[in-house]
């Protein structure tokens, strides 16, 4: 049987996703909805309609080849979209010659991504690195996550899962088979406050992170967004945790921007617009607080 997936994106010589040079693979659809999030076209499990205006030079081939009439010409402008009335069926994707508008989303199977995979082989043996699945969330596509995995590791490379952790228990234990390391991503302990910021409660999540810690290496990952998750109390709450479960090892992501022009290009209005970064002298303060308990600490990867 040739099993197959959705994924939004191969990238090649990763270095922030996991030890050493790696490929991630990202997959499409993911449980959550961050305010925050830096990849909202993982979102929907389905491919959609990303645009960039940037690359746009009018030339009108988009809006002739929709056969909704979702495309509209204003003189001196990029094409807009009527978001209202798109199909995403991508018939401007394949009329537009300048890469102005392309499907987020492609369907894979787990041989065409170990081609992709294997190409990079000499990078991984020479760094420590491999493959990881990110997302999104791979936890979704379980029994496509399972076979790629699977085949890595008949392939003797380091596997890697990158999760929010938000999935059924029979998900974890099927990819946690083939797994070297899980970069569990944990938004924020508090329950109301997660559903807050993400539309789903923690209860799942933290009893996934207690699964995977037991059974392989894991990693915390924290997006740092300010005034969501980045008081003390939380971190030291976290830097418990990770004590408590042997977590190896605690990364801090500061907030980045790169979500908004995401969430427009596919014609979503950015939930949280004023989001920022922590002040690097406050991220310094909490990298001393997991520190000063013995965690290792990272920031930025």
């Amino acid at each position: 049987m040739r099993r197959t997936g959705t994924i939004f994106n191969v990238q090649r010589f990763c270095t922030h996703d996991g030890p050493g040079i790696r490929t991630t693979v990202f997959f499409k659809g993911c449980p959550l909805r961050c305010k925050w999030c830096s990849n909202p076209e993982s979102q929907k499990m389905a491919p959609q309609l990303m645009v960039r205006p940037s690359k746009c030079t009018g030339c009108g081939a988009c809006a002739a080849a929709c056969p909704e009439g979702a495309v509209v010409l204003l003189p001196n402008r990029p094409a807009q979209t009527r978001w209202e009335d798109c199909t995403h069926c991508f018939s401007c994707v394949d009329a537009c010659l300048y890469g102005a508008r392309e499907a987020a989303g492609r369907e894979a199977s787990v041989d065409e991504l170990m081609e992709e995979i294997l190409a990079d082989r000499v990078f991984y043996e020479n760094s420590g690195g491999g493959v990881t699945l990110s997302g999104g969330e791979p936890l979704l596509q379980p029994q496509f996550a399972a076979e790629l995995l699977a085949r890595c590791k008949e392939e003797s490379l380091h596997t890697a899962l990158e999760t929010c952790g938000h999935a059924p228990r029979e998900a974890a234990v099927q990819l946690a088979r083939s797994l070297d390391l899980v970069l569990f991503d944990v938004k924020q302990l508090n329950p109301l406050k997660h559903r807050k910021y993400t539309g789903m409660d923690n209860n799942r999540i933290l009893r996934n992170l207690e699964f995977f810690s037991q059974n392989t290496e894991t990693w915390l990952r924290i997006p740092l967004v300010a005034e969501v998750n980045d008081s003390e109390d939380h971190m030291d709450a976290l830097a418990n945790l990770a004590i408590r479960l042997g977590v190896q090892k605690i990364s801090l992501l500061p907030y980045h921007e790169g979500g908004a022009s995401k969430a427009d290009q596919i014609g979503l209005e950015y939930p949280i617009p004023g989001a920022c970064k922590p002040p690097d002298n406050h991220i310094k303060r909490l990298t001393r607080i997991a520190s000063d308990l013995g965690i290792e600490v990272t920031v930025g990867h």
